[in-house]
C-alpha cells in the first residue's frame, strides 16, 4: 500500500517539488534551480536526484511510494511527450518515460496550468468539484478544464488553453501566440495594463491613475475599489472579455465551480464579483448560477495537482 508520492512544479527559473502523503498532507517543500542551459539537459537529472535523495533522507522506500507527478510549462501529450518547452529550452522530449528510468518509479506528466486546476479542484477553491474551469490570469492566461475529475488534454495536449480563443476579431495587435484578438490581451495583467494605457489615452476622465508613470493591474484594481470612474470603465471593459469568454467555456464544460486565480486574483473579491456579473449576462440558462470563486493554493497549486495527477493514474 502505497503511503508517500512527490509533487513537482517546473518553472523557468525555479522547481518546486513536495513530498506527500496520500492523503493529501504535505510533508516537506523544497526548490532547486531550473537549470536551463545546455537545452535543459540536467532538469531532469536533477529531479531526480532531489527525490531519491530526499527518500534515502526520511528513510522511504519505493514499494511505498506511488510515483511522481510533475508539471511542465507545455503541452503534454497522452504518451507522456511534451512538444516543446521554450522556456526550458526543450524540444520534444517524452518527460514521463526518462523520468521513470532515472528514478525506478510511475510518473505522471501534465501540462502546469492544468495541474494548477487540477490541484485547486482537489484541495483548493474547487474542493469538492468533479466538474472545474480555472483561468490563471497572470502575465499570460493560463486555464485548465477538468470533466468528471479527468483534465482535458485534447489530440495535442492544448485543451484548456483558455488564454488563445480569440474574443475580439477586430483586434490588429499580435498576442504573443501570432493570432490577434485573444483572451489574454485583455485579462492578463499586462492585458488590463494595456486596457488602462488605451483609456487614458482616449478618455478625458479624471483619475488618480494618470499620477502613475506606469499603470499597473494592481494600480488599477486599487483605485476602482477607492470608486475612480476612470478605473471602472477599465475594470468593466476586462470583466466584459472575461466573463463572456467564460460563458462560452461552461457551454461546452458545464463546471460546478469557475476558479480564478494568478497574480490578479490577489484582487479579491471585487474580481470575483465584476467577471460573475458579466458572465450571468452571457451564460446559458443551465450554467448562468455556475459560482465563481477565487484559487486559495497560491504556489502551491502545482505541487499539490502534480500529487494528485499520479495519485489519479
Amino acid at each position: 500500500m502505497s503511503k508517500y508520492c512527490f509533487g513537482i512544479d517546473v518553472g523557468g527559473t525555479s522547481i518546486k517539488c513536495a513530498l506527500f502523503l496520500t492523503d493529501g498532507t504535505i510533508e516537506e517543500k523544497w526548490e532547486i534551480p531550473t537549470r536551463t542551459e545546455d537545452q535543459g539537459i540536467n532538469i531532469l537529472p536533477d529531479i531526480a536526484a532531489g527525490i531519491l535523495k530526499k527518500m534515502k533522507e526520511k528513510g522511504i522506500p519505493k514499494e511505498e511510494t506511488a510515483g511522481v507527478g510533475i508539471g511542465l510549462p507545455g503541452p503534454i501529450e497522452e504518451n507522456g511527450e511534451i512538444a516543446c518547452a521554450v522556456n526550458l529550452h526543450w524540444g520534444r522530449k517524452n518527460v514521463e518515460k526518462e523520468l521513470e528510468e532515472l528514478v525506478g518509479m510511475p510518473v505522471k506528466a501534465g501540462n502546469d496550468a492544468n495541474v494548477a486546476a487540477l490541484g485547486e479542484m482537489w484541495k483548493g477553491g474547487g474542493k469538492g468539484a468533479k466538474n472545474l474551469i480555472m483561468a490563471t490570469l497572470g502575465t499570460g492566461v493560463g486555464g485548465g478544464i477538468i470533466v468528471n475529475e479527468k483534465i482535458i488534454t485534447g489530440a495535442h495536449g492544448a485543451g484548456g488553453e483558455i488564454g488563445h480563443a480569440v474574443i475580439n476579431p477586430k483586434e490588429e495587435r499580435a498576442c504573443n501566440c501570432g493570432n490577434k484578438g485573444c483572451l489574454e490581451q485583455y485579462a492578463s495583467a499586462t492585458g488590463i495594463a494595456s486596457l488602462a494605457r488605451k483609456a487614458l489615452e482616449t478618455s478625458g476622465k479624471d483619475s488618480v491613475l494618470r499620477q502613475k508613470d506606469s499603470v499597473t493591474a494592481k494600480d488599477v484594481f486599487d483605485a476602482y475599489k477607492e470608486q475612480d470612474s476612470l478605473a471602472a470603465d477599465i475594470v468593466e471593459e476586462f470583466a466584459e472579455y472575461l466573463g463572456r469568454a467564460l460563458a462560452v467555456f461552461a457551454c461546452v464544460a458545464d463546471p460546478d465551480v469557475i476558479v480564478l486565480g494568478g497574480g490578479v486574483s490577489k484582487a479579491g473579491q471585487v474580481l470575483v464579483d465584476c467577471v460573475e456579473a458579466c458572465y450571468r449576462k452571457y451564460a446559458f440558462s443551465a450554467c448562468k448560477d455556475t459560482q465563481i470563486k477565487l484559487a486559495t493554493l497560491g504556489n502551491d497549486a502545482g505541487i499539490c495537482g502534480a500529487a494528485k495527477l499520479i495519485l489519479s493514474k
